[in-house]
C-alpha cells in the first residue's frame, strides 16, 4: 500500500515547543509526535527514529503503534549535548517518509559540571537597599562559534550581555521549593558576544526568596541574602572552550531600581542610571549546586500587550486607565517633559468601587510602580522585577495622558493553548473565555489561587479541582509535573501534604491534613495520566500518594470515617457566611470520607497501570471497606444523604459511592429536587462544583443541568458574566448585584476553581471527552441545551487535534468531527442508543434532531416539578402569585416554598399558594384565573 503518512517534530517530553528545548534536564527524553496526511487505512505498526549527534547519525526501529512520550531510543545523552530528531512511521511493511528535525540539548545534568560558585554582594543589597547589579569583564581572544549562559539566583534575576538582555525571560528561576529543587535556565548567548571585551551582568531582585510572601506578612522566608550563580561557556571557532562563572573576581554595584517587591511594586529612581555609583566586592557562599534541577515547562515571558480602552478622571480628580480585560503583568508606560525628581506612579486593581480603584480586595500588596525621573527626555517606563493582576490602573504625574502612551503588558508563563470552545450563546461563550484568561493568568510559573493580592500561592485544593480543565485548555503538563516534585519534596513525614506547595513553612508548618486539599497528591498525578499518557508520573508520584492516604487511614482509624478534625470542606459555598467561608452545607465528614473513597480507589488504579498488583489489591480493598463505612454512615437505604446539599449528592453520584441502581436514581432525584428548589441557582462550593452538572447528567436530569448552567441570577456562572466580569472571580458574588465588593476579607476577581465548568462543557455540551489516557480513544457525545443553535470543542492532544461539532438546521442535528491518526472514536448521536466506531480523518452525519422537546407540557396531568421545570410558565405563575398577594420574593423564593410539594399535582399549585398566604383563593381574583389557565388552560378549572 502507499503511505503518505507524515510525522511531525518529535517533542521532548512535556516540552510542547520544540524549537525552544534548551537545557533538557533528562539524559533519556521521551519523544512524541503526531501523524498528518494519512490515507483512511492508515494505522501505524512500526517507527524509526533517527539522531544525528556529533555528526553521527544512528536509525533505531522499532515495532510499536505508539507515538506518544516513546522511550528514548540509543544511548542517554550527556551534559551540554545537541542532538537532531526526526521520525518516519511505518503501517505493514510500507514506509511513509520522514517528518522534520526537531532539536535539543542537554543542559548540565551533573552537578559536577557546575564550576561556578553561588556569589552574594558585600555592603550593598541588604534587606530595604536598591537591587545590586553583579557582574564581570572579560576578553573573548578570537571568534565565537557558540556560547551557553547557565543561571539562577536566590532572589530573581535578569541577566544581559553587553547591555543587551539575554532573552525575554523574565521572573527567573521563578518558584520551587527552594530548599529541595533551585531551577537553573540555559541561555543560547552566542549573538550577544564579540571578540574582544565583554561584560556579563545581573540584576537581581527580591523575589519569592526574600520578598514579601503569603497572607500572613512575612518575607525573607527562604533567606535574607540575595545570590547569584552564572556559567558562562563559549566555544571558539578552533575548539576552545572559555568559561566565565560567578566567583570573588566579580563586583556589586547597586541599581537605579532601589524598591522591588512581586506584592507591593517596583520603585526606579531613573536619576541613578546616570550616576557614578561605587563598585563593592562580592563573596562567594556556601550554597551547593546539588539541588539544581532543569526546567520542565516554559519560562515566564512578556506574552504581548494590550491597548488602553478608556482613559478618564474618577469623582476625585485622578487619572483611571481601563485595559478592558483583568489579566497580569505591568503597565508600559511613556512619558516626556517631566523635571528631574517628578515622580510617576501606577497602582493596579482588578475593579471599580464607587467610581474608584477598587484595592480593598489587595489587602496588604501595595501594588504600585513609582518611578522617579531624571530630566524631560522621552522614555519608556517599564517594571520588570515584579508583577500585577489588574483590569484598571490609576496613573499619577502624567498631565494629559494619552491612549497611544500607555500599555499593558501580558506577563506568564509560556504556555502552548491546546483547547476551545465556543457556541452560538454569547454569555456562555464570554465564561468561557473567562476561565481561559483565569487559566493563563494563574499560571505564573506555579498553579496559584489569585494573582493580584498578598497570597498567589499553590493552593493545592483549587488546582486539584480545576487540573482536567487546565490540561485541556493550555499545555500545562511540564508545569505541573514539576509542581507535583515540589509537593513531594514539601510532604510531611508522616504523609500530610501542605495546604500550599512551594510550603511557606518549608517543613515546620503545623497544617492538618485536609481533604480536596491534600488529596491533591492522588489527584493531579492522575489528571496528567488521563490528560497526556503519561504512566511515568505515576510511577514517580505513587509513594507520595501512598503517603497521603496512608495517613488519612490513620486518621479515620477502625470506623473507616473521617468525620473529626480540621476541614476546609465544601469552601466557598455561597450560602457560607463572607467572614466564614468554609461553612458549608455539605456535612464536611461526608465530603472527607468521600475523598478517602475517591483517592484509595486512584491509588489501586495506579496500582494497576503499572503492574502492582499488591498495591492494587491494598487499596482497592481499603477503597471498599471506607465506601462501605460511607454508606452505613451517610446513604440511607432509599438513597438519602444525611447532608441534603448539592455537593453531598454529587460527590456520592459522580464518585460511585452508592451501591444500587436505586440509591443512585433516588439521590439523582433529590439533587435535582434541590437545584430546582434554590430557584436553578448554585448551592456548591470548591468541590461540589466540578460535579454537580455531571451527577445530574448522569443521573437522567439533564435539563436541569441545563437550567443551572444557563441562570443568570447570583449565585450563578453566568452572574459574573452579567457584570462584566472578564475572569473567574473566587467568590460567586465577589461583587454584589449593587455593585459593591463583597464585604468578605477574602475576595478576588481571578481565581479560576469555579471555572471548573468549563470541563463540562467540553465533555456534555460539545460532546468532545477522553475516554483513555492521552486521548488514544475518545467519545463524542453531544448533550446541547435546547437554547442553544450549536456548539464546538476542539482540543490538541498528544495525537494531534481532536474536535466535535454539531448544529441544529431544519429539524437535523448535524455532527462533524475530526480525528488524528491513532486515535478511535465512539460517537453517539442523538436517537441511536449504540455508538458508531470510527478512527482518524474527517466524518460528518445527519440526523433527525431528537434533542429537542416534542411539545408543550400537559400540566393538567403533571406536577407541581414539572411546573418549576417549564422556566417561562414558571415565572408567570409567580409573577401572577406576587400580584394576587402571596408572600414571596421571587421565583428562588417561591422555588424553595414548594420543597415539600414538588409530588403534587401541577393544578394544586393554587392550594399551596392559599397555605402559604393563609386565605383561600377563589374565582374573583384575577390572578388565580392568570395561574389556572397557565397550568390547565383557559377552558378548565382546578376543581
Amino acid at each position: 500500500m502507499s503511505l503518505t503518512a507524515v510525522p511531525s517534530a518529535p517533542q521532548f517530553e512535556h516540552r510542547t515547543r520544540a524549537d525552544r528545548v534548551l537545557g533538557l534536564g533528562s539524559p533519556a527524553p521521551r519523544l512524541s509526535w503526531t501523524v498528518t496526511d494519512a490515507s483512511p487505512d492508515f494505522v501505524q505498526t512500526a517507527y524509526e527514529v533517527e539522531t544525528t549527534r556529533g555528526g553521527q547519525v544512528s536509525t533505531h526501529r522499532v515495532s510499536s503503534p505508539d507515538q506518544v512520550l516513546v522511550p528514548w531510543p540509543g544511548e542517554t545523552l550527556a551534559s551540554r549535548e545537541a542532538v537532531s530528531v526526526r521520525v518516519r512511521v511505518a503501517a505493514g511493511e510500507s514506509w511513509g517518509p520522514w517528518g522534520p528535525v526537531a532539536t535539543a540539548e542537554a543542559g548540565l545534568l551533573s552537578p559536577s559540571d557546575w564550576t561556578a560558585a553561588f556569589i552574594s554582594p558585600l555592603h550593598i543589597g541588604a534587606m530595604d537597599a536598591p537591587a545590586p547589579v553583579l557582574s564581570r569583564r572579560f576578553t573573548i581572544p578570537r571568534q565565537v562559534a557558540s556560547a551557553r549562559l547557565y543561571a539562577t539566583a536566590h532572589g530573581i534575576y535578569e541577566a544581559s550581555l553587553n547591555g543587551r538582555r539575554v532573552d525575554d525571560t523574565v521572573l527567573a528561576p521563578g518558584w520551587t521549593s527552594y530548599d529541595h529543587r533551585l531551577r537553573y535556565h540555559a541561555y543560547d548567548v552566542t549573538h550577544l558576544l564579540q571578540q574582544g571585551e565583554n561584560e556579563l551582568s545581573a540584576l537581581i531582585g527580591n523575589g519569592w526568596y526574600r520578598g514579601w510572601l503569603g497572607y500572613l506578612g512575612k518575607r525573607a522566608l527562604y533567606g535574607d541574602r540575595l545570590a547569584m550563580l552564572a556559567q558562562l561557556e563559549v566555544t571558539l571557532v578552533d575548539g576552545t572552550v572559555v568559561v566565565v562563572g560567578t566567583d570573588e573576581t566579580w563586583c556589586a554595584r547597586e541599581s537605579e531600581v532601589i524598591e522591588d517587591d512581586l506584592y507591593n511594586g517596583q520603585t526606579t529612581d531613573l536619576r541613578r542610571l546616570d550616576a557614578d555609583l561605587p563598585t563593592s566586592p562580592v563573596e562567594v557562599v556556601d550554597v551547593g549546586v546539588a539541588r539544581l534541577v532543569a526546567p520542565e515547562a516554559p519560562p515566564i515571558r512578556p506574552l504581548g500587550t494590550r491597548a488602553a480602552e478608556a482613559i478618564w478622571a474618577s469623582p476625585s480628580g485622578r487619572t483611571l486607565v481601563d485595559f478592558g480585560q483583568n489579566a497580569v503583568g505591568w503597565v508600559r508606560l511613556r512619558v516626556r517633559g517631566l523635571a528631574a525628581g517628578q515622580e510617576v506612579r501606577v497602582r493596579h486593581a482588578e475593579v471599580l468601587e464607587d467610581d474608584e480603584l477598587g484595592t480593598r480586595p489587595l489587602r496588604a500588596a501595595r501594588a504600585t510602580d513609582t518611578w522617579v525621573m531624571a530630566g524631560p527626555d522621552e522614555v519608556v517606563l517599564e517594571p520588570s522585577l515584579t508583577i500585577h493582576g489588574f483590569r484598571y490602573a490609576e496613573v499619577t504625574g502624567v498631565p494629559l495622558l494619552r491612549a497611544e502612551d500607555i500599555d499593558m503588558v501580558l506577563v506568564g508563563t509560556d504556555l502552548e493553548r491546546t483547547g476551545w470552545f465556543s457556541s452560538s450563546h454569547d454569555l456562555i461563550n464570554r465564561l468561557h473565555e473567562n476561565v481561559v484568561w483565569s487559566t493563563l493568568t494563574n499560571f505564573v510559573d506555579i498553579p496559584t489561587d489569585c494573582p493580584q493580592r498578598d497570597e498567589r500561592l499553590g493552593w493545592t485544593g483549587d488546582i486539584q479541582v480545576f487540573g482536567p480543565t487546565a490540561l485541556y485548555l493550555y499545555g500545562t503538563a511540564g508545569l505541573l509535573t514539576t509542581w507535583l516534585s515540589d509537593l513531594a519534596v514539601d510532604q510531611y513525614e508522616d504523609g500530610r501534604v501542605p495546604h500550599v506547595v512551594p510550603d511557606l513553612e518549608r517543613g515546620g508548618s503545623n497544617d492538618p491534613a485536609a481533604a480536596a486539599w491534600g488529596d491533591a497528591a492522588v489527584l493531579v498525578p492522575w489528571q496528567i495520566y488521563q490528560a497526556t499518557g503519561d504512566v511515568e508520573i505515576l510511577r514517580r508520584q505513587l509513594p507520595s500518594m501512598r503517603a497521603w492516604v496512608d495517613h488519612v487511614t490513620h486518621l479515620a482509624g477502625p470506623s473507616r470515617l473521617w468525620d473529626s478534625g480540621f476541614q476546609f470542606g465544601d469552601w466557598l459555598d455561597p450560602t457560607a457566611p463572607p467572614e466564614s467561608p468554609g461553612e458549608a452545607k455539605a456535612a464536611s465528614e461526608l465530603v472527607a470520607t468521600a475523598h478517602l473513597v475517591r483517592s484509595a480507589r486512584i491509588v489501586a488504579r495506579t496500582g494497576e497501570v503499572l503492574g502492582q498488583s499488591d498495591v492494587a489489591s491494598q487499596y482497592g480493598t481499603l477503597a471498599d471497606e471506607v465506601q462501605a463505612a460511607f454508606v452505613a454512615a451517610y446513604v440511607t437505604p432509599s438513597g438519602r444523604l444525611m447532608s441534603e446539599a448539592q455537593t453531598a449528592y454529587a460527590v456520592a453520584i459522580v464518585w460511585d459511592l452508592l451501591p444500587t441502581p436505586e440509591q443512585r436514581s433516588m439521590a439523582g432525584r433529590r439533587l435535582a429536587d434541590l437545584v430546582r428548589t434554590s430557584g436553578f441557582r448554585i448551592a456548591t462550593g470548591f468541590v461540589g462544583t466540578p460535579l454537580v452538572c455531571d451527577a445530574l447528567a448522569a443521573t437522567g436530569h439533564l435539563a436541569v443541568a441545563h437550567r443551572l448552567v444557563l441562570q443568570t441570577q447570583c449565585p450563578s456562572w453566568l452572574y459574573p458574566v452579567t457584570m462584566g466580569a472578564t475572569t473567574v472571580w473566587e467568590r460567586w458574588d465577589s461583587m454584589l448585584p449593587d455593585g459593591s465588593i463583597n464585604p468578605g476579607e477574602m475576595t478576588s476577581f481571578n481565581h479560576y476553581a469555579l471555572g471548573a465548568i468549563a470541563d463540562w462543557l467540553h465533555r456534555s455540551v460539545a460532546g468532545l471527552a477522553p475516554s483513555e489516557p492521552g486521548w488514544r480513544r475518545v467519545t463524542i457525545k453531544p448533550q446541547p441545551p435546547i437554547t442553544l443553535a450549536w456548539a464546538e470543542a476542539r482540543h490538541e492532544s498528544s495525537y494531534g487535534l481532536v474536535s466535535s461539532r454539531w448544529e441544529r438546521s431544519g429539524g437535523q442535528f448535524l455532527l462533524e468531527v475530526t480525528l488524528p491518526a491513532g486515535v478511535t472514536a465512539d460517537v453517539w448521536l442523538p436517537g441511536h442508543r449504540e455508538p458508531m466506531v470510527v478512527h482518524h480523518g474527517r466524518h460528518s452525519w445527519s440526523v433527525v434532531d431528537t434533542t429537542l422537546p416534542s411539545g408543550s407540557t400537559d400540566f393538567s396531568t403533571s406536577g407541581i416539578r414539572a411546573l418549576i421545570d417549564d422556566e417561562a410558565t414558571w415565572r408567570e405563575v409567580v409573577s401572577a402569585a406576587i400580584d394576587v398577594g402571596v408572600p414571596i420574593r421571587d421565583d428562588i423564593h417561591a422555588s424553595s416554598m414548594m420543597a415539600p410539594f414538588l409530588d403534587l399535582p401541577a393544578a394544586d399549585v393554587v392550594d399551596v399558594f392559599s397555605l402559604l398566604s393563609h386565605r383561600r383563593f377563589g374565582p374573583e381574583d384575577s390572578s388565580y384565573r392568570d395561574i389556572q389557565e397557565l397550568v390547565l388552560g383557559p377552558d378548565r378549572s382546578f376543581r
